[in-house]
């Protein structure tokens, strides 16, 4: 199952490139008001069938036994939608006089806006052995949460009351994302055992449609020959990028590790992950709700889609050190103990 759960994410990165590049040689087809018409079957039709397919495949069943512990969810919450967008912005004033691109510069900020995502945060918890129930917890929680408080935190660090349109943006958001998720649930509710038996492929499914998004979304980019994108600030965004998520790492793992934390080494395994990742399969279809009609939406993006790979890579690569980090502590803590 794991492996192809990794075969389905490799496939879905090769997917990310391909659409980029599809945009790139004919952007017609996607643009708004060209023949896929994306501004209906993307911005409700797709976004719908990605939170109708969350209600479905999100097993809150199994949240229960996570639930007490609740200074843990409350540090990856506060860390997550709290800590995390309001010292990207700290950042980011500081980035403000270099040459990188303004664009990019509001896209690192939406990144640090963005809910825990649903799936790679609990794989790699789980791959490495840590606290795996407080991992699903969070990711799900996380995301209901994020539905309300993303699209504030961006219309805080990126709007302005006087020219975002509040009412139509939480009534779409409403309509295309709470609705088809709260359906979703209840639908699962009547076809729990067959899910089960079955286990259809749910994450196939918001990767198509993402991509679909996705390639929608850069279709409008290279169709307005206004926008151009250097390399110099890419580069520097992946740097950046990067240096963001290895240093929250660390600081998280430093914080969870401290004497009177209150953590398990289990339960710091849980908080690295699920306090430093970000939803891409949410993400991107709130930005192309809360940005609809923005001519720099796609480079908005880009840091998105550059942190979601980066963050699995990452956390694939650190996974055996983290885990003989884990298994040592825990012996030690085993050795520790009194014998009665």
């Amino acid at each position: 199952m794991r492996l192809l759960e990794r075969m389905r994410k490799e496939w879905f990165m090769i997917g990310i490139v391909l659409a980029i590049a599809g945009a790139k040689l004919e952007p017609s087809i996607g643009m708004n008001g060209g023949p896929l018409k994306p501004e209906i079957t993307v911005s409700y039709i797709a976004v719908a069938t990605i939170f109708f397919n969350s209600g479905l495949s999100l097993n809150t069943e199994e949240l229960t036994s996570a639930l007490v512990h609740i200074k843990l969810h409350l540090f990856i919450q506060i860390f997550t939608l709290a800590f995390f967008p309001a010292a990207v912005w700290l950042f980011l004033q500081l980035l403000s006089i270099t040459p990188i691109n303004e664009w990019l510069l509001k896209g690192l900020q939406t990144v640090g806006c963005m809910p825990p995502p649903v799936s790679s945060a609990v794989i790699l918890t789980k791959a490495v052995g840590g606290n795996e129930a407080a991992a699903i917890f969070n990711s799900a929680f996380g995301s209901f949460l994020g539905i309300v408080v993303t699209p504030l935190l961006l219309l805080l660090f990126l709007g302005s009351s006087s020219s975002v349109p509040f009412t139509s943006i939480f009534s779409q958001l409403f309509m295309t994302v709470v609705v088809p998720l709260v359906i979703g649930q209840i639908v699962r509710r009547y076809i729990k055992d067959w899910l089960e038996r079955k286990q259809p492929p749910f994450g196939a499914v918001s990767s198509s449609v993402l991509l679909m998004i996705i390639y929608t979304t850069f279709c409008d980019t290279f169709s307005n020959p206004s926008i151009d994108l250097d390399k110099f600030s890419l580069l520097l965004v992946l740097f950046i990028i990067c240096s963001i998520q290895l240093s929250f790492m660390l600081l998280t793992f430093i914080y969870s590790t401290r004497n009177n934390s209150g953590f398990t080494p289990a339960d710091t395994v849980a908080v690295m992950f699920c306090s430093t990742h970000k939803s891409l399969t949410l993400g991107i279809p709130m930005l192309k709700i809360v940005f609809a009609g923005h001519e720099y939406l796609s480079l908005i993006s880009v840091p998105l889609l550059i942190y979601h790979p980066v963050q699995i890579l990452l956390g694939s690569v650190l996974v055996p050190t983290i885990k003989s980090w884990m298994v040592s502590r825990q012996k030690g803590v085993k050795l520790m103990r009194p014998t009665v």
